[in-house]
């Protein structure tokens, strides 16, 4: 009978539980920092004199903080420890959020978003590694909790801030509340403290340097871009593709909202059915055809059909909890996992950070949608190209450990 390694072997009993407990509700909180401030953009800016250059940069500093702060994660978790990590990310992001909502000042505003946001980075690479750490045989599932409950957090956040303000009449409580579901996401992580996985510094391969050198690494940044640059552009735009198309603001937010709302059962669909799979090229293939026909049909179809397009496109965002899926699928050990997350969602955010702004200029030049749907549809090629590379059934060890043996067959020094 073959013994598992330990990394083989999913944790059982109440820990297995507590963690469970813990992912969930970190996963609800990765996002509110983000999704809680722009429905109360306008009203932020005109109550704390933010200029639109701080505008621009609020909405900006998602993208850089997942990318920065995202990069040196694996490097703070072996000095930290990923229990330890996880749980001062939740902390950082809960104080914060708390700063930000009691202060009267842009700039103190736009610092504390910076921190928030830092600790919804870490939070963003350390689940997929906690993840195939503790519940190796079961990175389809987990990965379909974990997804879940980001999504949930996401349009939570995005639903109930407003409400709130309206009912509080005090902008300044609505974004004090996701402080406090912050709070509570800690308590089991105090808890965890005591099962501190064992740290490994040093594994061969798993250096962002030695990364940049991996054709599966590229792939999968890129593929994690692809996905992110289509959701930015979709998020940003989406409105006002419809009511250049004669909706309503109404109307276009109730599509949106719809949009939004479909990445729950997408996110709980698209793990648990590729995770059956060693290789998941069909998921991919599968998903980018429904981005296609969408595009398509909000581009040519009559306006009055755009619900039936965007429900499409909605299907294809499961290319994002499919990308966060290959992070744990693509490598063998938690110190791989965590090193291709920091790299491929680092690079991937850097990628998608340029594609609202694209969008924006490509509309302004040609004064109408044809440029940004061709350029939607260059990003889907390149979404399939990689996807079709990273969703094959190979490992990112096995691919650096190849390297040093095809150097040997040719009489050249491994590095």
């Amino acid at each position: 009978m073959t013994v598992l390694a330990p990394e083989s072997r999913d944790r059982t009993g109440p820990l297995a539980w507590l963690l469970v407990l813990g992912i969930v509700l970190a996963a609800l909180n990765l996002r509110t920092a983000v999704t809680s401030v722009g429905p109360l953009l306008d009203q932020l800016a005109g109550a704390l004199g933010m200029s639109s250059v701080g505008t621009g940069l609020l909405t900006t500093l998602p993208v850089l903080a997942f990318a920065t702060v995202g990069a040196v994660t694996p490097a703070l978790a072996i000095r930290i420890g990923e229990h330890r990590l996880l749980l001062l990310a939740l902390v950082t992001l809960g104080v914060g959020m708390l700063v930000r909502s009691v202060v009267g000042s842009a700039t103190v505003f736009l610092l504390s978003s910076a921190l928030a946001l830092s600790g919804g980075a870490v939070g963003n690479v350390l689940i997929p590694t906690l993840i195939k750490r503790h519940f190796p045989a079961r990175t389809g599932v987990m990965t379909t909790v974990y997804t879940t409950a980001l999504a949930a957090g996401t349009m939570l956040a995005a639903a109930a801030t407003v409400p709130i303000e309206r009912a509080s009449g005090d902008w300044h409580i609505a974004l004090g509340v996701w402080a406090a579901l912050a709070s509570v996401a800690a308590i089991p992580w105090l808890a965890l403290l005591r099962s501190e996985p064992e740290r490994r510094a040093g594994r061969q391969g798993t250096g962002l340097r030695r990364l940049a050198r991996s054709r599966l690494a590229w792939m999968v940044a890129i593929y994690f871009g692809t996905q992110s640059t289509i959701a930015y552009v979709m998020f940003g735009w989406l409105p006002t593709i419809l009511t250049d198309a004669g909706y309503s603001t109404g109307q276009a937010g109730v599509i949106l909202g719809v949009f939004t709302a479909l990445s729950i059962p997408v996110s709980i669909l698209v793990p648990m059915v590729a995770g059956r799979f060693r290789d998941q090229r069909p998921v991919v293939a599968g998903l980018v055809a429904f981005y296609a026909v969408g595009f398509l049909g909000l581009w040519f179809a009559p306006p009055s059909t755009a619900m039936v397009w965007v429900v499409l496109i909605g299907v294809g965002m499961g290319s994002f909890p499919l990308a966060l899926m290959m992070l744990a699928l693509r490598t063998r050990t938690a110190e791989s996992t965590a090193a291709l997350s920091a790299f491929g969602q680092s690079a991937g955010y850097l990628m998608a950070g340029a594609g609202p702004l694209a969008v924006g200029v490509l509309h302004e030049l040609s004064g109408g949608w044809s440029l940004p749907y061709v350029l939607l549809f260059a990003v889907l090629a390149a979404q399939l190209g990689t996807g079709l590379y990273a969703g094959g059934d190979r490992f990112l060890e096995d691919e650096q450990r190849a390297k040093p043996r095809d150097l040997a067959g040719t009489g050249k020094m491994a590095a």
